[in-house]
């Protein structure tokens, strides 16, 4: 256990920060997940709507730190492909 009031601070500072990285994180994959349903049920409409949410969701989450960059470009990058891929 940390013994100083600093260390003490940066162990309550993290918390509130891993739970709010979770719900991000949590928040990026439902996106995903919705864009691949869209996709699989060939409604291509509605997964390029939702592809611009997803879009906007994975850069939210890289600039927050809480995604690497390169991460989330190929994250979009394989959505992207996936929704203009006809089935």
């Amino acid at each position: 256990m940390a013994n100083t009031k600093s260390a003490l601070k940066r162990i309550r500072q993290a918390e509130v920060a891993r739970a709010r990285n979770a719900s991000i994180r949590s928040s990026v994959r439902t996106a995903i997940k919705k864009v691949r349903v869209a996709v699989g049920s060939s409604d291509a409409a509605q997964a390029q709507e939702l592809l611009r949410l997803a879009t906007r969701s994975i850069d939210k989450a890289a600039a927050k730190g809480v995604l690497n960059a390169r991460a989330a470009s190929r994250k979009i990058s394989r959505l992207a492909k996936a929704v203009s891929t006809p089935r």
